[in-house]
């Protein structure tokens, strides 16, 4: 039913300080800029997903909502979107799991700069019934234009969506039982909590209960996202060179990887990033 992950929304306050620092982060120009009632939009589109930055614009019903979220939960990763092969089965199959989808609505969006169009169809579940986390379900009705590198030694594209839950077997079976991904780890470790990993596309959905964390078991959180480079010595040497602060490179809690932590110009947004290495 799920075919991968379409793309996730980062809240910001300011879509064009919010554009300049992905514009940095991942090396790559916007694929796309909109503006529709009470939000501006900006898209940067990668190998196996997209990242939409949202901030508000005026004073629509649309952009209070916008402001309203930012103000309970600052800037950062507010929703993720599934991509579907055919809305219509995922509705009647998120109905029949009792997590009652809105009604399936058909969407369009103009790109500002070359008058282009894109169009889709989604839903959404309950939030209420998703443990906090807003879950989006979309059909497109075309595909996007890649974001071009703007620099050396950009972000190839999304190796995994961190969600944060005090409940591991409840989320588990949302993501596993109910939304039908493939489970592919669960390992705990003394030192970092428990980790399961889930496969969505070629990318992972990863479900964290970290050690020493507040224990919410009826609400998930979305976490952080990790990308994935080609070179990171050259990543973390631009990154450096533009004065953002990042760390060390260290292994990886997945076998076969390293990864450096962004410690700032992310929106708010927990940010590894990840290059796969031969698995000893």
């Amino acid at each position: 039913m799920i075919s991968g992950l379409d793309h996730v929304v980062v809240l910001v306050e300011d879509i064009e300080s919010g554009t300049r620092a992905y514009e940095l982060l991942l090396g790559r120009r916007p694929a796309w800029r909109s503006e529709s009632e009470g939000s501006k939009a900006t898209l940067f589109t990668l190998a196996n997903m997209s990242l939409e930055l949202m901030a508000p614009a005026g004073h629509a019903p649309a952009a209070e909502h916008i402001r309203e979220l930012i103000r309970q939960s600052v800037e950062g990763l507010a929703s993720i979107c599934f991509r579907v092969d055919d809305i219509e089965k995922m509705h009647r199959r998120l109905d029949r799991l009792a997590l009652q989808p809105e009604a399936v609505a058909d969407v369009e969006s103009r790109d500002l700069g070359s008058g282009a169009t894109l169009r889709w169809r989604r839903t959404r579940a309950a939030t209420d019934l998703t443990r906090g986390v807003r879950l989006f379900f979309l059909e497109p009705a075309q595909a996007r234009d890649l974001s071009a590198a703007m620099s050396d030694a950009p972000v190839l594209g999304l190796d995994h969506v961190v969600i944060s839950t005090g409940d591991p077997q409840a989320a588990a079976a949302l993501y596993g039982a109910r939304l039908g991904l493939d489970m592919a780890l669960d390992r705990s470790h003394p030192d970092w909590g428990r980790l399961m990993f889930f496969r969505c596309g070629d990318l992972i959905v990863e479900l964290v209960q970290r050690l020493g964390a507040a224990a919410d078991t009826a609400f998930d959180k979305l976490w952080g996202l990790s990308w994935r480079v080609a070179d990171l010595e050259a990543a973390r040497a631009r990154l450096l060179a533009a004065g953002t602060a990042v760390s060390e490179i260290r292994a990886g809690r997945k076998p076969g990887t390293r990864v450096m932590t962004v410690r700032d110009g992310t929106c708010g947004v927990h940010t590894l990033l990840l290059e796969r290495t031969a698995r000893a």
